[in-house]
């Protein structure tokens, strides 16, 4: 496998927090940024997605993916949706996982489990695996409020090198809709990838000639 190949894949996963429209949103996006992507699902992202966003994901991978791939209009190569168990994934080996990893939405407890060290299913092993490969793993944190408990995982992960961003958009770009607010927060993922992005000018740009 190329390094140039390498650099396109990533791991992305999706937990049972509010906020699903950013973590579809981001898949849209590295997929039309010709990524690689592998997609961990927990049992619950599916009950918030269907909640938040609309959009039913049966439990069995591959009807997952045939269901991803009607409503973005990507190419089915590009996607890999891999079952909570699915201990011969890539993502399961430092030997052949991506170095880079994307928790969005991020859940409490998925959160908890990261910091540390559980792997009772594909998600936790995942996350271990980038950070014991010193990857880039960064997690999107869900809604306010957080506990004493909360901050202090998240300042343990931050310690490790983990990025903390919590799904809290910005509003200097003046947004007008709630679309314009998820497309924030997945321009400031994508930045922190290394992703080119269209979505949100970065700040300066676009008063400048």
């Amino acid at each position: 496998m190329s390094s140039k190949t390498q650099d396109k894949r990533i791991t992305l996963a999706w937990t049972g927090a509010s906020g699903a429209p950013y973590g579809l949103r981001l898949l849209e996006c590295l997929l039309a940024a010709d990524y690689q992507v592998y997609l961990l699902i927990s049992s619950a992202a599916r009950v918030v997605l269907a909640t938040e966003h609309g959009l039913k994901l049966s439990a069995g991978p591959d009807a997952a993916k045939k269901t991803l791939i009607e409503h973005l209009d990507c190419d089915a190569s590009k996607l890999e949706v891999c079952g909570k168990e699915d201990w011969f994934s890539p993502v399961a080996s430092g030997s052949a996982a991506p170095k880079q990893m994307v928790v969005c939405p991020c859940s409490a407890g998925t959160l908890a489990s990261v910091a540390h060290g559980m792997s009772d299913n594909l998600l936790e092993r995942a996350a271990d695996v980038v950070l014991k490969e010193r990857g880039q793993l960064l997690l999107v944190v869900r809604e306010t409020p957080f506990s004493t408990l909360h901050l202090e995982n998240m300042l343990k992960l931050s310690k490790m090198g983990v990025t903390i961003m919590p799904a809290a958009p910005g509003f200097y770009h003046q947004p007008e809709s709630i679309d314009d607010l998820v497309d924030f927060m997945a321009a400031r993922i994508l930045d922190h990838l290394g992703v080119e992005q269209g979505l949100v000018p970065r700040w300066g740009y676009d008063h400048r000639q």
